[in-house]
């Protein structure tokens, strides 16, 4: 039995230098239509990188390669088009097609087709809730399983994991469906009866240490829901040698994204929220130093998401126009944690900050010290610059593949991050309560009154 290629997990891809961009080179491929510059795949027509990722008896693609193309290529195609191209090319080049299929030919080829087969459902197995994605990637797989039991299991194995992948995150999908919601009818209870759910967060969960670990929980929970297309998805735009064929809608699927970006604006209302809900001063001042630690906690464990969403809410005007509230509160650690997340010099702090913490990560022997939770609508923000920065296609037509390792540097560090399992429990009552919002301003100005015509006339609105 030949043993299945052997890839290395996600933080072995890129080694501290950079990243491996030393692929495992044909004869074929230097006169094919790529491009290499020391060893290094800069360039190449998109049928020739295409082919490059199809495996033969003598040649399985890197791992790094196999990544930044199937991430990218979503940029020039739809995945089940390259999908059938594979599918045709792996037939074709193994003639698979044939009656007498020698025995011996499809023990070298087929444990190959089938981890390139085991990559693309296991890192982007969204691409396969697309019909056509599923259906070739049938045909493909028993055409190398027939006639052998030991492969026709690997098979079996394949198609059950992508299916309960598949099955899961329909599963998530729902319930944030039921969240938004939920979220909705809390919000219409609160305004017609502010005092019926007046239990605060500090109630719920007294522990600001606790909390900050089940906001990590819901983080990670969240995060781990993002497929690594996603960030590409997002920028989708029509190929220029596309013909006159448009950007395919079906494309952008970018729901998991979006949802997450919307937890982080839902954390920030919730914080200023609950803020605000309090009649007296000092129980309002007492909630604001209870976030302060909240967010302390996060920066402690590498949850730089929610300490953002955190002080963000608590630099949202229903807040930070309580200045009868702020005079109560002691501000020293709120200011040291500004000071970290502070925008200027594109964030230099908080990158320094987010530096250490994955050093930490990759040398931590438990899950607690492997936890980074980046500021995520920077991330997003840094891979929309670099794709905006940097074109798609060279002059010559080439695809401008030095661009897309760079990408895939940045997606598969997210990679890493959103495999790390949260070591805490989940405490099912704070998490739901967590992801639960209330009406904002309308808690801020009966807290302490407009003091201006413009706050006057929404109030009367929210009234």
């Amino acid at each position: 039995q030949e043993r299945m290629p052997q890839t290395p997990p996600f933080a072995a891809m890129f080694d501290s230098s950079g990243y491996s961009r030393n692929l495992y080179q044909s004869k074929e491929d230097n006169c094919g239509g790529l491009s290499y510059h020391d060893n290094n795949l800069l360039s190449g027509s998109l049928e020739a990188l295409i082919q490059h990722l199809v495996p033969n008896i003598d040649y399985y693609p890197d791992r790094t390669y196999i990544f930044t193309f199937l991430l990218s290529s979503r940029l020039f195609m739809h995945p089940y088009e390259l999908m059938a191209k594979v599918c045709h090319l792996c037939i074709e080049q193994q003639r698979l097609s044939e009656p007498g299929l020698d025995k011996n030919r499809i023990r070298k080829i087929a444990p190959k087709i089938l981890q390139l087969l085991t990559e693309w459902t296991e890192t982007f197995p969204y691409d396969f809730r697309d019909e056509r994605m599923m259906r070739n990637l049938k045909e493909l797989a028993q055409r190398i399983a027939s006639g052998d039991e030991m492969y026709w299991k690997n098979v079996q194995h394949l198609l059950q994991n992508l299916i309960r992948k598949l099955a899961t995150v329909s599963q998530y999908e729902e319930v944030l469906a039921k969240i938004n919601a939920t979220s909705t009818d809390r919000l219409t209870v609160l305004k017609t009866k502010p005092q019926s759910i007046q239990r605060d967060i500090i109630t719920v969960c007294n522990d600001p240490y606790a909390l900050a670990q089940q906001l990590t929980h819901i983080e990670l929970e969240r995060l781990n829901y993002i497929g690594p297309e996603e960030f590409v998805q997002a920028f989708v735009q029509k190929d220029p040698l596309d013909n006159d064929k448009s950007c395919y809608g079906d494309r952008k699927k970018t729901r998991n994204l979006e949802a997450y970006v919307e937890w982080f604006n839902r954390l920030s209302y919730l914080v200023a929220t609950e803020i605000c809900m309090p009649v007296k001063k000092k129980h309002r001042a007492r909630v604001i130093e209870y976030f302060i630690d909240v967010a302390r906690e996060c920066f402690n464990i590498g949850n730089f998401n929610s300490l953002m969403a955190i002080i963000s809410g608590m630099n949202m005007s229903p807040v930070s126009r309580l200045k009868k509230t702020w005079a109560k509160v002691k501000t020293a650690k709120f200011d040291i944690l500004e000071h970290q997340m502070d925008p200027s010099s594109n964030f230099y702090n908080y990158r320094t900050a987010l530096r250490g913490a994955t050093q930490r990560s990759l040398t931590a022997h438990s899950n607690r010290g492997k936890i980074v939770i980046p500021f995520f609508s920077l991330l997003i923000k840094d891979i929309y610059f670099l794709n905006e920065g940097c074109a798609n296609r060279l002059p010559n037509g080439h695809v401008n593949f030095e661009k897309f390792w760079e990408l895939a540097k940045q997606v598969s560090e997210f990679m890493t991050w959103k495999q790390v399992e949260c070591p805490c429990e989940r405490d099912g009552p704070n998490i739901l309560y967590l992801l639960l919002i209330a009406a904002l301003y309308l808690a801020s100005y009966e807290s302490e009154s407009p003091e201006n015509h413009i706050e006057k006339d929404r109030w009367k609105t929210l009234r």
